[in-house]
């Protein structure tokens, strides 16, 4: 099979800001508790944080970090989990049925984030409290001193204010899973006179206002619409999520799936530009894609759990931990493809999550950790995907699926970096069995020299990496060519390609 690819340095997409490489935590399962935090832990820091965790979300160089939910925000009150340790309360948490013992708030995530290098995105609750609750969150957070919530931090130990930037509006709240449900209008009115007085208490920050559930949802489109028409003087980012299953294994249908993606995120710019002429406004709202991954291979079994709990509900259990395997890793890195292609919408981006719910980190106690299969695509993205994305004009033969007609077997993105001197090429070859030969037509870079061909390969789709097998699926370096028009791309493969720029 082959394949052409046209990258062009006049073919600019956008500058990647580099928060569309960001993550989620959410106080839910084992991602704070026995994973970000565990006192007991042998790797335990001073302030309980895992060392072998910080050591692996530092390789990830997260830049953002999402916090602290998801549902789990919208019965959650800050004021339990800031002060003294042993003075806060255990509550239960409606959303994933679970006691919620408050050891970690807002303080010791702004440690945690100081020491991985990331900014926050706080999220308010706007299911069970009001826009006051979110102005004394921000003022507690932000303000210098010299009022009840600034001077309550100092009293916390925290003289300098956390200074942060990016705040977001609730989360899901068309979902008839979250307490606090509201309609397109209420949310949207909500959202409106939240960030205009939380902006009237901080100019300088940005906010984030929650779109609908997912493409799938009922209320898709018009939840965007509605949110826009009321509230676009003040926000400054739509949030998407967006999560893909597998449950047929098809896998040809499965890596199809990034077109939905593609189509997604084009279809809610789409309406931005309509909405912006609309109203007439000079506002640019940009989209933040804050939860994004793939969730299906617990999800059924998971949530029966919750849903079949009495009332003795437990502390940090166990719960959607996905075993990645091989064909997740492809459309993990397909997705961060699209992320990349779309980067003058898509400013703030969040894989959820971070650690054991969701996530490329997963722990177990006594110091153990491995790396999911999805941890690999994200690293390369993140570690080598910031500067300008050109887009690629592919040639290939396509395929069709159950549900996707025309789908290009060759799917790629290029990034030059800030000093222009380097170009990287993401690229992924869906063809369940073909290799594909690329020509790779870099002419006007002038003379180039590959340096790296990294490949994401395995003769099994159905394989995970685990504590007993840590390294079943890694990425492998392939011989280099300076032939370009011949490059060899194995099938289902996902690949980053490297050159230097004369």
């Amino acid at each position: 099979m082959k394949g052409k690819v046209i990258f062009d340095k006049d073919y600019i997409i956008s500058k990647i800001d580099n928060r569309i490489y960001g993550s989620f935590i959410e106080n839910l399962g084992r991602c704070i508790y026995g994973g970000i935090y565990d006192p007991e832990d042998p790797t335990a820091d001073e302030n309980g944080f895992r060392r072998d965790v910080i050591q692996l979300v530092k390789e990830l160089n997260v830049p953002m970090v999402r916090l602290p939910g998801g549902n789990f925000i919208a019965t959650y009150v800050w004021e339990d989990g800031v002060g003294p340790r042993e003075n806060r309360p255990r509550k239960p948490d409606l959303a994933w049925k679970c006691i919620e013992t408050n050891q970690v708030g807002t303080n010791e995530y702004m440690d945690w984030l100081n020491e991985i290098g990331a900014e926050a995105m706080m999220t308010v609750n706007m299911g069970t409290r009001s826009i006051l609750d979110a102005l004394n969150l921000l003022d507690y957070c932000n303000r210098d001193s010299g009022t009840h919530y600034s001077d309550l931090r100092i009293s916390h130990g925290y003289k300098k204010p956390h200074n942060i930037k990016t705040w977001a509006i609730g989360n899901e709240l068309d979902g008839d899973w979250q307490v606090g449900q509201k309609t397109p209008f209420e949310y949207a009115r909500l959202a409106r006179e939240t960030a205009k007085a939380m902006k009237l208490l901080d100019g300088s920050i940005e906010i984030v206002a929650a779109g609908s559930a997912g493409q799938e949802s009922p209320t898709f489109g018009e939840w965007e619409q509605t949110l826009i028409q009321e509230a676009h003087p003040y926000i400054d980012y739509i949030s998407l999520h967006q999560y893909y299953l597998n449950l047929e294994k098809d896998t040809a249908n499965f890596l199809a799936k990034t077109l939905a993606f593609d189509e997604y995120i084009q279809s809610i710019g789409n309406l931005i530009d309509y909405m912006k002429v609309k109203t007439q406004s000079r506002q640019d709202i940009h989209i933040s894609l804050d939860e994004w991954n793939v969730w299906y291979h617990n999800r059924q079994q998971d949530h029966e759990t919750i849903r079949d709990r009495g009332k003795d509900w437990p502390i940090a259990p166990a719960i959607l931990e996905e075993p990645y395997n091989f064909e997740d890793a492809l459309v993990a890195g397909a997705m961060l493809i699209a992320l990349i292609r779309n980067c003058d919408r898509v400013k703030i981006a969040a894989y959820a999550q971070l650690v054991n719910v969701l996530a490329p980190i997963m722990t177990d106690k006594n110091g153990k950790i491995w790396k999911n299969t999805i941890f690999y695509p994200i690293y390369y993205a993140s570690k080598y995907g910031r500067g300008t994305a050109l887009r690629g004009i592919i040639h290939c033969d396509k395929y069709d699926s159950r549900d996707f007609s025309d789908v290009p077997y060759l799917d790629s993105v290029a990034v030059i970096s800030n000093d222009e001197t380097e170009l990287t090429i993401f690229a992924i070859n869906k063809s369940l069995n073909e290799n594909m030969v690329v020509n790779c037509d870099l002419r006007s870079f002038g003379r180039v020299e590959m340096t790296s061909h990294i490949a994401l390969e395995n003769n099994d789709v159905y394989d995970i990496n685990s504590l007993e097998h840590p390294d079943k699926v890694v990425p492998k370096s392939k011989p280099l060519t300076q032939n370009l028009n011949e490059i060899v791309i194995s099938p289902l493969s996902w690949n980053m390609l490297r050159f230097n720029i004369a």
